[in-house]
């Protein structure tokens, strides 16, 4: 494989708008392509250190094509960091031992077969392997002993079966014979351990030890189907030695982390208020006797987004309330909540506490730059950055980002982030790019809002304002708020993206003319929506992994469970003619918007058939221009470099063609890169160089 960095791409799209745009300091294509970003970030119990997962992308044409990288760093309080495992490495669930040893991590590196368990210690060398087992680990918990390990893994695939299936018996019965996911007990510090599972119903996740080492709190599917996981996952406390399941707590609806309390006496978690909420994102204390479930803040206005216990009695949270984030702090007993940090240019995005209670570290972004590690300690006003991952973004000029409020036509408040166009001229009138998240269960925050499906900062340096609305149904506004589009597709909900589009213009920034709107999976049914039923407001769309069909879809997902409960609230049987009424295939005949559409090919979330259906549909009536693009190997959303770096392109080059450029035709289908693969000639010229 060529290493990161050796060549420099140059890639040149067919788009004669691009050559009037100087590009010495804006930001491009290819910016988004090397863009790193902080995963996790861990506090050591001592709260001297914070380890975190640092994604690299793998460039374009200088690696194969795939996932990023994803590699484990330390940085100290001073903002010291220090590579630890780096390269062609995926490394996943840091943690600290509890003694603060070392950092644990789970990797597939040199002949390993599957996932397995490493140590490294804080002062470097090399990592070593603690447990590997039959299957690939998927969760751990370290016991308090600093040497016990709970994790879950799939038992070892029947002989027979492998044997069958290697000749060729490897028909697939849909969604039977699965095999779940168990719960395994290891000692690391014994090589001759036989790691034994405990014999629990169901399908496993979200273990953890509590303090005194007897007890597991593990979270129960009834089958490891993904609709499983999404809508019945359970609460449960076991006893690590017999199995026995001891305690059940009365969780309804999906659930998210999962926290002992330093004492053993409580759960903390995060759930859904009822069965019927789309996020798990309120906060829960569940007792382990008679496992009764309180809401420590009901009626909260906005999303818990993580938790992490100060002491027994007191829980930390980071909160999302509309665009911004909050750190705050509560009695278990549901008294005494105070925001430590209430709102302010920073979005923070996860939490971990030292074992004081006392120091704090954060996945936190902001406009100018993605996520990077973040910390406080107590007293501190805001939390301080660690760390720059990406150091040439000083070099590059960005757009003005802002929050935006506006009524929408029942009077209801929507707000959304606005990126005005870079070098704005007063009194101009710009083309709009409207970015609807997906979900809905979702929302966006006054953060970094660039990436390889959102057009961001690079549409803003070529001219375009870009919006990201978070309309009804979106989270962090509360559970009514985001109730608002149930039983309603395509209702109030996409009304609210025309609103947007009133507003904006009002404010003299768009022209109404030129209005494009893309988005992935809801994201994807709201731009058919708005390239069909409402076609007579928008200009372009570049639907991604969409929704086109509603009687369809509902027979191809591979979550109808959450489609039922959180999204229609009917089934197609009870009320057909709703589920086409609210289809963007049954107003195809009066679609006039350039649609640009693009699906992975192994998407089982939403059935690449839908694109094909929408596309087919179009191409038939050839009323308006319309283009497919599969990408083989990917599914619900793009993870390959190739895959990502592409999608950057058509889309870009999709609203530069139709709201910039003279429209008609679509662009040429092939996007024209050139780039120097002649190794030999790189050698000459790097001869050349100067010492």
């Amino acid at each position: 494989m060529v290493m990161r960095g050796i060549r420099r791409l140059a890639v040149v799209l067919v788009v004669c708008v691009w050559s009037s745009v100087s590009t010495a300091d804006v930001f491009e294509p290819d910016h988004v392509a090397k863009l790193k970003s902080v995963g996790s970030a861990v506090m050591s119990p001592d709260g001297k250190h914070v380890a975190y997962t640092l994604s690299v992308q793998r460039e374009p044409y200088e690696e194969d094509s795939g996932p990023a990288w994803t590699e484990l760093h330390v940085v100290d309080r001073d903002g010291r960091s220090r590579a630890f495992v780096t390269g062609e490495v995926k490394v996943g669930s840091v943690r600290w031992k509890p003694d603060g040893s070392g950092i644990s991590f789970l990797a597939k590196r040199g002949d390993d077969k599957h996932r397995c368990l490493y140590v490294i210690a804080i002062d470097g060398g090399e990592a070593r392997q603690v447990l590997s087992h039959e299957t690939g680990i998927g969760e751990y918990s370290w016991a308090a002993d600093s040497r016990r390990v709970a994790f879950t893994a799939k038992k070892k695939e029947d002989k027979v079966k492998k044997k069958l299936k290697d000749k060729g018996f490897n028909a697939e019965v849909y969604e039977e014979g699965l095999e779940a996911v168990r719960v395994w007990i290891a000692d690391t510090s014994d090589e001759e351990d036989e790691h034994r599972m405990l014999a629990m119903e169901g399908s496993a996740s979200s273990i953890a030890w509590n303090p005194a080492g007897d007890q597991l709190v593990v979270a129960i599917a009834p089958t490891p189907l993904i609709d499983d996981r999404y809508m019945r996952r359970r609460v449960v406390v076991v006893e690590v030695e017999t199995g026995e399941i001891v305690s059940r707590l009365n969780n309804i609806g999906k659930l998210g982390a999962i926290r002992w309390s330093p004492n053993g006496e409580r759960i903390a978690f995060t759930s859904g208020e009822d069965i019927h909420d789309p996020s798990a994102g309120r906060l829960m204390i569940g007792e382990l006797v008679g496992g009764e479930v309180v809401d420590l803040i009901p009626g909260y206005p906005g999303q818990i987004e993580a938790i992490e216990w100060v002491d027994s009695e007191t829980v930390a949270f980071v909160g999302h309330e509309g665009t911004q984030s909050v750190f705050g702090r509560i009695k278990a007993s549901g008294g005494g909540a105070r925001r430590i940090v209430a709102g302010g240019p920073v979005v923070l995005r996860s939490l971990s506490l030292s074992v004081s209670g006392k120091e704090a570290a954060f996945v936190a972004d902001r406009p100018q730059h993605p996520r990077d590690v973040f910390a406080m300690s107590h007293g501190d006003d805001a939390p301080t950055r660690l760390t720059d991952s990406n150091p040439w973004l000083a070099d590059v000029r960005l757009a003005k980002q802002e929050v935006v409020q506006y009524p929408a036509r029942d009077g209801l408040e929507i707000e959304g982030i606005l990126i005005r166009p870079l070098d704005e001229e007063k009194g101009k009138k710009y083309p709009l790019i409207m970015s609807v998240h997906g979900g809905p269960e979702a929302h966006q925050s006054n953060g970094w809002m660039t990436g390889y499906s959102y057009p961001g900062q690079v549409a803003a340096a070529r001219g375009f304002s870009v919006f990201y609305p978070n309309y009804r149904g979106s989270t962090a506004r509360g559970v009514a708020f985001s109730k608002m589009g149930q039983g309603d597709y395509a209702g109030a909900e996409f009304d609210d993206l025309v609103d947007a589009i009133d507003h904006l213009v009002k404010t003299g920034l768009v022209d109404r003319k030129k209005v494009g709107v893309t988005g992935g999976s809801y994201g994807g049914f709201a731009t058919a929506w708005s390239a069909t039923k409402l076609t007579e407001h928008f200009a372009a769309g570049v639907m991604f992994v969409g929704i086109s069909d509603h009687v369809s879809k509902a027979g191809t997902t591979d979550i109808p469970q959450e489609m039922y409960l959180v999204h229609s609230r009917k089934w197609p049987w009870e009320d057909w003619d709703w589920f086409r009424e609210r289809s963007p295939v049954t107003y195809v005949e009066q679609a006039r918007t350039p649609l640009l559409i693009m699906h992975g090919k192994e998407d089982t979330r939403v059935h690449p058939s839908q694109s094909m259906e929408l596309y087919r549909y179009l191409k038939i009536l050839g009323n308006v221009p319309v283009r497919l693009v599969f990408y083989p190997g990917e599914g619900h959303g793009n993870r390959k470099s190739a895959g990502r770096f592409d999608y950057n392109l058509r889309m870009i080059r999709w609203f530069e063609h139709y709201l910039l450029g003279a429209g008609g035709d679509p662009p040429p289908y092939a996007l024209d890169y050139e780039f120097d693969d002649d190794e030999d000639a790189d050698e000459e010229d790097d001869d050349e160089k100067p010492e």
